[in-house]
């Protein structure tokens, strides 16, 4: 993993493309969730999304650790991809993404407007991934992964400001797709000596973190259908589960439903846009109201990249 000075290199990084993000806690916000709840806005960055930190790190140190690739290649429902898209082109490096058929069509745009090669394969992200190992092979492109230590150093950078700006959390929430985000949190966490419990959330329709962190060993399923495209991983990261064994208090599953009614919450206290992943930490927290009444606690806004008529459809549901 990395230590301070690890983290704090990335950060820089990050700010020479982009600021901190900022975190507002919303009087809204917190009448529905009955807490003084903090809202880390990851949509506020130039994807959309928490990913691009990722991205970013990870671009940088491939180039200084050898020889420049002739291009990079990764699988992603989106943000992944636009992150290492938009890192790519900032140094003239080409990327190729492989997303599954039916992936987000704004999504799919966006990576194309960074300039990325888009390949449609597969039912999912995990037979999208398998395509894009053997497309690395047979074009010889770098395979970027899903889960890799530089790319959880560059998203820890999201929890260092958050940490930072506001003191005694006593509970986190953060949604798990392959697990880079949580497993920076709870590092990050560890780092400063802080005591908040770090809380995972998945989809009840895309549990595989949820069942392997139940049973101790990572644990696959055969389907992971969910509005939240960010969070619809089958097949755990070995080392994301390890750290997140440790580190995590628990994991909240949380049903679409539940996902649509924050999204809409987003909305309506906010006036802030969330996808499905984005919306599941507040989710989970309106899910867990009774347990954190009354407390400090944080939520990761980690995305807000969904389809307009998705979108539009989950808002009317609530009117």
């Amino acid at each position: 993993m990395f230590d301070l000075a690890g983290l704090e290199a990335a950060a820089a990084i990050i700010y020479r493309n982009f600021p901190a993000t900022p975190q507002f806690a919303w009087p809204l916000l917190a009448a529905r969730t009955e807490c003084e709840v903090w809202v880390k806005h990851e949509n506020y960055t130039p994807t959309g999304a928490f990913k691009v930190r990722g991205g970013l790190t990870y671009v940088e140190k491939l180039l200084r650790a050898g020889p420049r690739p002739s291009g990079i290649i990764s699988a992603t429902r989106g943000n992944h991809g636009q992150s290492l898209a938009y890192a790519g082109r900032s140094v003239g490096l080409p990327v190729t993404v492989v997303v599954p058929y039916g992936n987000s069509l704004e999504k799919n745009a966006a990576m194309r407007a960074f300039g990325a090669e888009l390949i449609e394969y597969g039912r999912d992200f995990d037979e999208a991934r398998t395509e894009a190992h053997r497309l690395a092979s047979s074009r010889g492109l770098h395979m970027v992964p899903s889960f890799h230590a530089e790319l959880v150093r560059g998203v820890a950078t999201y929890a260092m400001e958050l940490f930072t700006a506001v003191a005694n959390l006593d509970a986190l929430y953060v949604p798990i797709g392959l697990g880079s985000g949580i497993c920076g949190a709870i590092h990050v966490r560890d780092l400063l000596g802080l005591r908040t419990q770090i809380i995972g959330v998945v989809s009840e329709n895309a549990d595989a973190y949820a069942r392997s962190f139940e049973q101790g060993k990572v644990v696959t399923t055969d389907s992971a259908d969910t509005i939240a495209d960010g969070m619809a991983c089958r097949v755990p990261a070995s080392d994301a589960f390890e750290i997140i064994r440790r580190g995590a208090a628990r994991i909240v599953r949380v049903s679409d439903e539940e996902i649509k009614a924050a999204c809409r919450a987003f909305h309506q206290d906010t006036h802030n846009t969330a996808e499905g992943a984005g919306a599941a930490a507040l989710a989970a927290l309106l899910h867990e109201r009774d347990v954190q009444r009354g407390r400090r606690v944080a939520v990761i806004l980690s995305g807000c990249n969904i389809d307009r008529s998705l979108y539009a459809t989950v808002l009317a549901e609530g009117a």
